[in-house]
């Protein structure tokens, strides 16, 4: 029987993986590699930044700090960096998706109970609140790419962003 605390684990797992396969459709949905990169009269990131912000985020914070990961962000150039193709961003994002599964099937209760293991703008923070913080966080960018995209390509459909039949989809995933 799965412990309150793995069930929370996998709930906020199924959240970032379905907002990160969304944010993977997003940039699929630009039609080249310079339109995510495209300045926008008052946004102030570029889409591709957004991705690189978020990818590098999640490595970070569930990759690193829970996982033990060797990743190691430099968030400054998130915001920087230009001229990544979309299969780059893509694999950012498919980055990103890797260290939240890998983490979030294996994190043991003790940890998700516990505080977070780094302080975050000089507070310590329950790991638990932390992670409903990154699925908002994750959430918010990607409504910022998603308007993003529309304005560089005139496209105003949808990729699916809010699923809701994701939520229902097995944690870990299955694979074949």
């Amino acid at each position: 029987m799965m412990s309150e605390a793995q069930e929370f684990r996998d709930n906020m797992a199924r959240l970032l993986l379905r907002d990160l396969a969304a944010m993977r459709r997003e940039i699929e949905q630009y039609p080249d590699d310079e339109l995510p990169w495209k300045a926008v009269p008052g946004l102030t990131n570029a889409g591709g930044n957004l991705v690189l912000h978020i990818s590098g985020n999640l490595q970070h914070f569930i990759g690193t700090m829970l996982g033990g990961s060797s990743y190691v962000r430099n968030r400054d150039s998130e915001f920087v960096r230009r001229g990544l193709t979309r299969v780059q961003l893509v694999h950012e994002v498919d980055q990103a998706t890797h260290a939240v599964t890998k983490t979030l099937s294996t994190l043991p209760s003790a940890k998700l109970e516990g505080m977070f293991p780094q302080d975050i703008n000089g507070n310590r923070v329950p790991t638990d609140i932390f992670l409903v913080h990154l699925v908002a966080h994750l959430a918010y960018h990607l409504g910022q790419l998603d308007y993003h995209r529309r304005c560089v390509t005139g496209d105003a459909s949808t990729v699916g962003t809010m699923s809701i039949p994701a939520l229902l989809l097995p944690f870990p995933p299955v694979t074949a």
